[in-house]
């Protein structure tokens, strides 16, 4: 079995570029957003869409949408936002398709994906501490 994990401090964080690569193999469009105006400092809160992300410098922050919600928007819905950040995508054969191909550009700043193989009847768990992931063979704690 493979899964993916993170192996830096940071956390789970796939790239805008394996947002988008995803969801083109699940069939589904995607719009990324990040965030233009603060509440705190310009008075209102606005989010502006990504339109090429080729030329987007590792933008911490972002968010994704099977739905286009316009050039600039001042609040972001929770419906159907997505986020590639559970246990069902670390073992997505998809998701481990897109991390092969993709090789170091599925990792943002704060993150650095890598498939670990484990065999088919192990029952695991994700161990992490400040970022950084490990695969254990699910046991009894108390």
């Amino acid at each position: 079995m493979k899964i993916a994990v993170n192996k830096c401090y940071g956390g789970f964080s796939p790239s805008m570029k394996a947002y988008r690569e995803y969801l083109k193999l699940k069939k589904k469009k995607s719009f990324l957003y990040h965030q233009t105006k603060y509440e705190h400092s310009d008075g209102k809160e606005e989010y502006s869409r990504i339109d090429n992300i080729d030329k987007e410098i590792d933008i911490g922050c972002f968010f994704c949408y099977t739905k286009d919600l316009g050039k600039k928007v001042n609040k972001l819905p929770n419906k159907s936002m997505i986020f590639l950040d559970n246990d069902e995508i670390r073992v997505d054969k998809d998701f481990i398709k897109v991390v092969e191909k993709l090789g170091d550009e599925v990792n943002t700043s704060v993150s650095k994906i890598k498939i670990v193989e484990i065999p088919d009847d192990v029952e695991w768990v994700i161990d992490e501490y400040d970022g950084i992931e490990t695969i254990h063979e699910e046991h009894r704690s108390w």
